[in-house]
């Protein structure tokens, strides 16, 4: 029951003539108490599955025999610090829990910061309203967000893999470093800002402004970041559709030295106006073998098919008529200093 209702969350964009708001609510309040009716921390170990909550706390111990999940109730927990979810989740982590299902955030903040590096193999579920700077520092675990994210997600990230059933807010993944990242949704004002390394995100929206300022990450053909923006909603039978444009603010790659836009527009309606130092290209095949994965990965996410993303009027096109490439300008300064 548990993996249905989370699978109905997760799908509500594909469900037909769906009211999101008032199906989540009612979705999530009885995830909640079903969740809520696992054994305690504090009870005898008698299952895989076991809760805690604000008020079992200090009942936190590694996990028994046969126990592999540990449910955290976050509705009843501080907004950051010491006595916060997050808290909690960073001291589940080093007890030896692997995976955490989290429940009934109510804006409290720093889910997922804090675990250190070299995190891999711990994976976090979030249901419910996670505050900001989920995520951030964030080098190796795995985050699924069953909701919308809010401000400064990612913020540093270093590696690891964040999946958002949602829209995400302002400053997302702002100097970060690399990672595996997919967003269902759109994402808000200045995303990607001073991104380094290795960053691959997946963006099925589109931004406000300021996509990717001052990238930094290197050739993405030689192992490089990028970000893909596909420039899609959902009409109310969960079928793609293009937005009215892919891309509506400016400052697109503003002032980037490495790393490129993969940016899906078939019209061609994003022009050199939008960018402040990139340039648009043609998408080459090298482009479509490296960018082809994540959309597969994208596609087993959300339901998204590649099919659909290539088609045209009715016709499946080739990638090179559907998708663009927004890569660096050399700047003339620095051409300048190095002869």
């Amino acid at each position: 029951m548990v993996d249905t209702l989370t699978w109905i969350l997760d799908n509500l964009h594909r469900i037909h003539d769906a009211r999101e708001g008032k199906i989540r609510d009612s979705i999530e309040s009885a995830l909640f108490r079903l969740l809520r009716n696992f054994p305690s921390v504090s009870e005898t170990p008698n299952g895989s599955w076991v809760l805690v909550d604000s008020a079992s706390r200090g009942f936190l111990r590694p996990p028994a025999n046969g126990e592999h999940t540990l449910l955290l109730d976050a509705s009843g927990f501080a907004a950051e610090g010491e006595d916060s979810a997050s808290a909690l989740i960073v001291d589940a982590c080093r007890k030896g829990w692997k995976h955490v299902v989290s429940f009934d955030w109510r804006g409290q903040r720093f889910c997922g910061s804090g675990l250190g590096p070299h995190s891999d193999g711990f994976r976090i579920d979030v249901f419910g309203n996670p505050g900001d700077y989920l995520g951030s520092g964030l080098d190796g675990a795995e985050i699924h967000v069953h909701a919308s994210a809010q401000d400064q997600v990612a913020q540093i990230m270093k590696s690891g893999k964040l999946v958002i059933y949602g829209d995400v807010g302002q400053t997302f993944m702002y100097a970060a470093k690399g990672g595996d990242v997919y967003v269902l949704g759109n994402a808000a004002g200045r995303p990607l800002i001073n991104a380094v390394g290795r960053p691959r995100v997946v963006i099925n929206g589109t931004c406000l402004d300021y996509l990717a300022e001052s990238f930094m990450a290197g050739d993405p053909l030689h192992g490089g970041g990028f970000v893909i923006v596909n420039g899609i909603r959902f009409d109310d039978d969960g079928r793609v559709c293009e937005l009215e444009t892919p891309y509506p603010g400016g400052n697109l790659f503003s002032l980037a030295s490495g790393g490129a836009i993969y940016l899906r527009d078939p019209s061609r309606k994003v022009g050199a106006d939008q960018l402040n130092g990139g340039q648009l290209a043609s998408l080459e095949s090298s482009d479509w073998e490296l960018i082809r994965p994540h959309l597969e990965e994208n596609q087993q996410l959300f339901g998204i098919e590649i099919e659909d993303l290539l088609r045209i009027g009715g016709y499946v096109a080739e990638p090179s008529k559907v998708y663009r490439k927004v890569e660096a300008v050399r700047l003339k300064a620095l051409a300048t200093a190095s002869e």
